[in-house]
């Protein structure tokens, strides 16, 4: 954990607004956008860029998960850059919790992947490209997108701490397990032998 510097208003402050920009629903944005119907009645019900390439819409995947990834690390770097680390990691937690519990949708939201990402990314590359990088392969070997998911977010707070970041292994170690928390039917699935592997529909 960083040292706590930044005053406690602020950090509340910093939260919320984090909160607020996680809480965008992109996902749902570009299904409107693109024509795309009710997100959440289609394949998975997910917000996430996954259930978007159920539709075959692969711009609207694409986008939604660059910009999934991308408020997670716009939240970090902004609070990095104006208050210091402790804000910068509040700040990952928040916008990652806004992306799974969005108060626009109920607090029905994602399954926080890409945005847990787009946060390790900014809090520290090397760690964020080799957890990057475990999805990857580990989708190409196994093609459960699920499982890449889980594989990569149990490996973070391990790159963290062997990359040179001992302080944000907490952070690590915090948003990994909402991850697991999150894919709990995948998990069911997985274990049944039930989990479409990547390339099928639910």
């Amino acid at each position: 954990m960083p040292q706590i510097v930044t005053d406690p208003l602020t950090l509340a402050l910093v939260a919320l607004a984090a909160y607020l920009l996680g809480a965008v629903p992109f996902g749902l944005v570009f299904a409107r956008i693109f024509g795309l119907g009710d997100l959440r009645s289609i394949g998975s019900g997910n917000i996430g860029a996954t259930n978007v390439l159920r539709t075959g819409n692969r711009l609207a995947a694409f986008l939604t998960l660059v910009l999934d990834a991308g408020k997670g690390a716009i939240a970090v770097l902004a609070a990095a850059a104006l208050w210091g680390a402790d804000a910068a990691q509040l700040a990952g937690v928040s916008a990652f919790l806004g992306h799974c519990f969005p108060v626009w949708l109920g607090f029905k939201g994602g399954k926080g992947v890409a945005t847990f990402l787009g946060t390790l990314l900014a809090l520290s590359l090397p760690a964020g490209l080799t957890a990057c990088a475990t999805w990857a392969v580990t989708a190409a070997l196994l093609r459960f997108s699920s499982l890449a998911a889980l594989v990569a977010a149990a490996s973070a707070p391990v790159w963290l701490w062997w990359l040179g970041q001992p302080q944000a292994v907490v952070f690590g170690l915090a948003l990994a397990a909402l991850v697991w928390v999150r894919h709990h039917a995948n998990i069911s699935r997985l274990l049944a032998g039930t989990e479409p592997r990547i390339g099928r529909d639910r």
